[in-house]
């Protein structure tokens, strides 16, 4: 391993921060696989071998006032997605016991919008509290902004961790949104934190950001002590202004996974939406400095079969419990 690497490994085990400069540095080093694999001893160190697994589903979908340029559900743009204001309780219920039954440890309802309205709080809550019945899934919530009596009410129905992802770091998010702000995102984290539910967040990479940015964003994420962090890969999708970009190559994606590892290492650094498109190399990530994963389908885009997965993160050496 190159000496600038180990040197900075054994920091990080010994828990010190490192900084922007250390990290920028890092990304430049010739020897990037000896980047990666600095970073999945960190990943042991922290974390040993347990894995952590989370699956979504879709609870409302479509018709969002939002304009985030990656997302297929905004109202701005015209993609051929599913639309409706709540799913099936049946088939979220068959989703979730399915899910319960490979293993998934967490299971999210997520909702299309700005935020959710107290009456559709209202209606998830019986579903949460039919899931809640039937399985041993921990529950968690992925709704938009929140105010504080949205985090109460959540927190009151069973719900334990909130996600709000940045997206993209605070400089390049204005090129990613503009009907709300980042602030506004990390004002909902905190509430959500204050109302007594572990955070989510994180971001997805491929959309025009520099290397600079995605180290911006794990030091941003560091600052807001978050505990798990889900990394998407852009998934470019026809009709929206994102929809031409070409995908980032496998070595940049491990290159990126490694930083968040060594700049933020007691956190959960689970892999999510995009990673499909890699092919076999998506398990590459988690020998990278991952070691979480979204399973099953995304919310616009489908994923892999849980027992392909399963099987995977098994050879790599993970356990699940």
């Amino acid at each position: 391993m190159a000496t600038y690497i180990q040197q900075i490994l054994s920091s990080v085990l010994s828990g010190t921060h490192i900084d922007r400069k250390t990290a920028l540095k890092l990304a430049s080093e010739n020897d990037q696989e000896a980047l990666w694999n600095a970073a999945d001893q960190a990943r042991r160190y922290f974390h040993s071998s347990r894995f952590s697994l989370c699956s979504i589903i879709n609870a409302k979908s479509g018709k969002c006032s939002e304009d985030c340029r990656f997302c297929a559900q905004s109202a701005q743009y015209h993609t051929d997605i599913d639309e409706y204001d709540i799913v099936d309780p049946d088939l979220a219920l068959e989703i979730a016991e399915d899910n319960n039954h490979h293993g998934v440890h967490r299971l999210s309802l997520v909702t299309s919008g700005r935020t959710a309205s107290l009456t559709l709080l209202d209606r998830l809550a019986v579903l949460y509290d039919k899931i809640s019945q039937t399985t041993s899934l921990h529950l968690c919530g992925s709704m938009g902004l929140l105010t504080d009596e949205k985090a109460a009410r959540l927190k009151k129905m069973g719900v334990v961790r909130y996600h709000c992802n940045l997206e993209a770091n605070r400089d390049f998010f204005q090129k990613v949104c503009t009907t709300h702000t980042w602030e506004e995102k990390v004002g909902t984290l905190r509430i959500a934190r204050e109302a007594g539910m572990s955070i989510c967040s994180g971001g997805i990479i491929g959309m025009g950001e520099t290397m600079d940015d995605r180290i911006d964003l794990a030091l941003e994420l560091r600052d807001l002590a978050v505990d798990s962090i889900p990394l998407n890969i852009l998934t470019p999708i026809v009709g929206t202004p994102l929809g031409d970009l070409e995908p980032l190559k496998t070595e940049e994606i491990l290159t990126t996974i490694a930083l968040f590892r060594l700049i933020y290492p007691k956190a959960v650094i689970r892999i999510a939406g995009g990673r499909q498109q890699m092919g076999k190399d998506q398990y590459r990530c988690f020998t990278s400095g991952a070691n979480g994963a979204m399973v099953g389908n995304y919310l616009t885009t489908i994923g892999s079969a849980i027992e392909d997965d399963l099987q995977a993160f098994r050879d790599i050496g993970f356990n699940f419990d």
